[in-house]
Protein backbone atom coordinates (compact mmCIF):
# COMPACT_ATOMS: atom_id res chain seq x y z
CA UNK A 1 0.00 0.00 0.00
CA UNK A 2 1.34 3.42 -0.95
CA UNK A 3 1.74 5.91 1.90
CA UNK A 4 0.79 9.57 1.68
CA UNK A 5 2.81 12.20 3.56
CA UNK A 6 1.20 15.67 3.46
CA UNK A 7 3.61 18.57 3.73
CA UNK A 8 3.64 20.81 6.79
CA UNK A 9 4.41 23.70 4.43
CA UNK A 10 0.80 23.50 3.25
CA UNK A 11 -0.49 24.30 6.74
CA UNK A 12 -1.56 27.60 8.29
CA UNK A 13 1.21 28.12 10.86
CA UNK A 14 -1.02 30.42 12.91
CA UNK A 15 -3.06 27.34 13.88
CA UNK A 16 -0.58 24.57 13.26
CA UNK A 17 -1.77 22.20 15.99
CA UNK A 18 -5.35 22.36 14.76
CA UNK A 19 -4.26 21.77 11.17
CA UNK A 20 -2.21 18.73 12.12
CA UNK A 21 -5.01 17.20 14.16
CA UNK A 22 -7.28 17.54 11.13
CA UNK A 23 -5.09 15.11 9.14
CA UNK A 24 -4.47 12.44 11.76
CA UNK A 25 -5.57 9.82 9.23
CA UNK A 26 -2.47 10.52 7.10
CA UNK A 27 0.35 7.96 7.04
CA UNK A 28 3.24 10.36 7.71
CA UNK A 29 3.78 14.07 8.23
CA UNK A 30 6.39 15.58 5.95
CA UNK A 31 8.76 18.45 6.80
CA UNK A 32 10.90 20.33 4.28
CA UNK A 33 13.79 21.92 6.17
CA UNK A 34 15.64 24.47 4.00
CA UNK A 35 18.69 26.51 4.98
CA UNK A 36 18.89 29.12 2.21
CA UNK A 37 22.31 27.74 1.21
CA UNK A 38 21.82 24.24 -0.19
CA UNK A 39 18.58 25.53 -1.73
CA UNK A 40 17.63 29.18 -2.36
CA UNK A 41 14.90 29.29 0.26
CA UNK A 42 14.47 29.14 4.05
CA UNK A 43 11.68 27.30 5.86
CA UNK A 44 11.91 26.25 9.52
CA UNK A 45 14.03 24.16 11.84
CA UNK A 46 14.26 22.28 15.11
CA UNK A 47 11.76 24.32 17.19
CA UNK A 48 8.90 23.52 14.79
CA UNK A 49 9.72 19.79 14.82
CA UNK A 50 9.75 19.80 18.63
CA UNK A 51 6.39 21.58 18.82
CA UNK A 52 4.72 19.28 16.31
CA UNK A 53 6.05 16.19 18.09
CA UNK A 54 4.05 17.21 21.16
CA UNK A 55 0.71 17.35 19.32
CA UNK A 56 0.72 14.25 17.09
CA UNK A 57 1.67 10.58 17.10
CA UNK A 58 2.08 10.55 13.32
CA UNK A 59 5.56 9.57 12.14
CA UNK A 60 7.53 12.71 11.30
CA UNK A 61 9.36 12.43 7.98
CA UNK A 62 12.01 15.16 7.84
CA UNK A 63 13.71 16.12 4.55
CA UNK A 64 16.86 18.14 5.18
CA UNK A 65 17.73 20.40 2.26
CA UNK A 66 20.79 21.72 4.04
CA UNK A 67 24.55 21.73 3.71
CA UNK A 68 26.68 19.51 5.98
CA UNK A 69 23.79 17.46 7.42
CA UNK A 70 26.31 15.58 9.57
CA UNK A 71 26.18 18.52 12.02
CA UNK A 72 22.39 18.37 12.47
CA UNK A 73 20.95 14.89 11.94
CA UNK A 74 21.22 13.78 15.56
CA UNK A 75 19.56 16.99 16.73
CA UNK A 76 16.62 16.40 14.41
CA UNK A 77 16.33 12.82 15.66
CA UNK A 78 16.29 14.07 19.24
CA UNK A 79 13.70 16.73 18.35
CA UNK A 80 11.24 14.01 17.33
CA UNK A 81 11.93 13.03 13.73
CA UNK A 82 11.21 9.39 12.94
CA UNK A 83 12.72 9.49 9.45
CA UNK A 84 15.62 11.77 8.49
CA UNK A 85 16.48 12.15 4.81
CA UNK A 86 19.20 14.38 3.40
CA UNK A 87 20.92 14.89 0.06
CA UNK A 88 23.77 12.84 -1.30
CA UNK A 89 25.02 16.07 -2.90
CA UNK A 90 25.21 17.92 0.44
CA UNK A 91 28.58 16.67 1.68
CA UNK A 92 31.51 14.35 1.04
CA UNK A 93 30.84 10.60 0.74
CA UNK A 94 32.60 10.03 4.06
CA UNK A 95 30.42 12.55 5.87
CA UNK A 96 27.26 11.28 4.20
CA UNK A 97 28.01 7.76 5.44
CA UNK A 98 28.76 9.04 8.94
CA UNK A 99 25.50 11.02 9.00
CA UNK A 100 23.48 7.97 7.92
CA UNK A 101 25.07 5.90 10.65
CA UNK A 102 24.32 8.63 13.20
CA UNK A 103 20.61 8.57 12.31
CA UNK A 104 20.47 4.79 12.56
CA UNK A 105 22.39 4.97 15.81
CA UNK A 106 19.51 7.01 17.21
CA UNK A 107 17.11 4.21 16.22
CA UNK A 108 15.57 6.23 13.38
CA UNK A 109 15.06 5.53 9.69
CA UNK A 110 17.74 7.05 7.45
CA UNK A 111 17.36 8.13 3.85
CA UNK A 112 19.13 9.82 0.98
CA UNK A 113 17.71 12.06 -1.71
CA UNK A 114 18.93 12.88 -5.21
CA UNK A 115 18.29 16.06 -7.15
CA UNK A 116 16.88 15.74 -10.69
CA UNK A 117 20.35 15.95 -12.27
CA UNK A 118 21.92 13.36 -9.94
CA UNK A 119 21.80 9.73 -11.07
CA UNK A 120 20.39 7.01 -8.83
CA UNK A 121 23.76 5.28 -9.08
CA UNK A 122 25.13 7.92 -6.67
CA UNK A 123 23.22 6.11 -3.91
CA UNK A 124 24.74 2.68 -4.50
CA UNK A 125 27.74 3.11 -2.14
CA UNK A 126 25.32 3.71 0.75
CA UNK A 127 22.72 1.09 -0.12
CA UNK A 128 23.10 -1.08 2.97
CA UNK A 129 22.42 1.93 5.24
CA UNK A 130 19.28 3.19 3.50
CA UNK A 131 15.75 2.81 4.83
CA UNK A 132 14.35 5.12 2.16
CA UNK A 133 15.35 6.72 -1.12
CA UNK A 134 13.85 10.07 -2.09
CA UNK A 135 13.58 10.94 -5.76
CA UNK A 136 13.16 14.68 -6.30
CA UNK A 137 10.86 15.12 -9.28
CA UNK A 138 11.35 18.92 -9.15
CA UNK A 139 14.29 21.11 -8.24
CA UNK A 140 14.36 21.26 -4.43
CA UNK A 141 13.58 24.51 -2.68
CA UNK A 142 10.21 25.72 -3.97
CA UNK A 143 6.67 24.35 -4.16
CA UNK A 144 4.32 24.56 -7.11
CA UNK A 145 6.68 23.15 -9.75
CA UNK A 146 5.71 20.72 -12.47
CA UNK A 147 6.72 17.07 -12.40
CA UNK A 148 9.96 16.77 -14.37
CA UNK A 149 10.58 14.50 -17.33
CA UNK A 150 12.89 11.65 -16.46
CA UNK A 151 11.59 11.25 -12.91
CA UNK A 152 9.68 8.07 -13.67
CA UNK A 153 12.80 6.45 -15.06
CA UNK A 154 14.69 7.37 -11.89
CA UNK A 155 11.93 5.90 -9.73
CA UNK A 156 12.18 2.67 -11.71
CA UNK A 157 15.96 2.67 -11.31
CA UNK A 158 15.60 3.18 -7.55
CA UNK A 159 13.13 0.28 -7.40
CA UNK A 160 15.63 -1.89 -9.26
CA UNK A 161 18.38 -0.88 -6.81
CA UNK A 162 16.18 -1.82 -3.83
CA UNK A 163 15.42 -5.20 -5.38
CA UNK A 164 19.11 -5.79 -5.99
CA UNK A 165 19.89 -4.91 -2.37
CA UNK A 166 17.13 -7.20 -1.12
CA UNK A 167 15.91 -4.62 1.40
CA UNK A 168 12.54 -3.17 2.37
CA UNK A 169 13.72 0.35 1.53
CA UNK A 170 10.91 2.81 0.74
CA UNK A 171 10.99 4.79 -2.51
CA UNK A 172 9.65 8.28 -1.94
CA UNK A 173 8.80 10.95 -4.50
CA UNK A 174 8.59 14.68 -3.88
CA UNK A 175 7.44 17.32 -6.35
CA UNK A 176 4.59 17.86 -8.77
CA UNK A 177 2.45 15.10 -7.26
CA UNK A 178 -1.18 15.12 -8.35
CA UNK A 179 -3.65 12.36 -9.16
CA UNK A 180 -2.19 11.76 -12.60
CA UNK A 181 1.50 11.81 -11.68
CA UNK A 182 0.80 9.83 -8.49
CA UNK A 183 -0.50 6.87 -10.47
CA UNK A 184 2.51 6.97 -12.77
CA UNK A 185 4.88 7.09 -9.80
CA UNK A 186 3.19 4.11 -8.17
CA UNK A 187 3.41 2.13 -11.39
CA UNK A 188 7.14 2.94 -11.57
CA UNK A 189 7.72 1.64 -8.04
CA UNK A 190 7.11 4.48 -5.58
CA UNK A 191 5.89 3.54 -2.10
CA UNK A 192 5.58 7.00 -0.48
CA UNK A 193 4.23 10.15 -2.13
CA UNK A 194 4.66 13.67 -0.80
CA UNK A 195 1.92 16.05 -1.95
CA UNK A 196 3.85 19.31 -1.76
CA UNK A 197 2.98 22.85 -0.79
CA UNK A 198 1.82 25.25 -3.49
CA UNK A 199 1.42 29.00 -3.56
CA UNK A 200 -2.14 28.60 -2.27
CA UNK A 201 -2.76 26.49 0.82
CA UNK A 202 -5.30 23.64 0.47
CA UNK A 203 -8.29 23.86 2.80
CA UNK A 204 -7.95 22.27 6.22
CA UNK A 205 -8.55 18.54 6.11
CA UNK A 206 -7.69 18.12 2.43
CA UNK A 207 -3.93 17.70 2.78
CA UNK A 208 -4.23 13.91 2.65
CA UNK A 209 -5.06 12.52 -0.76
CA UNK A 210 -6.07 8.99 -1.73
CA UNK A 211 -4.54 7.48 -4.87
Amino acid sequence: MVKIAPSILAADFAKLGEEIRSIESADLLHFDVMDGVFVPNISFGLPVIKCVRRVTELPLDVHLMITSPIHFVERFCDAGADIVTFHVEADSPENIRTALMAVKGRGKRAGLSVKPATPVSALEPFGELLDNILIMSVEPGFGGQHFMDGSLQKIAEAAALVRALGTSCDIEVDGGINRDTARLCIEAGATVLWPGATSSRPPTGTLRSTY
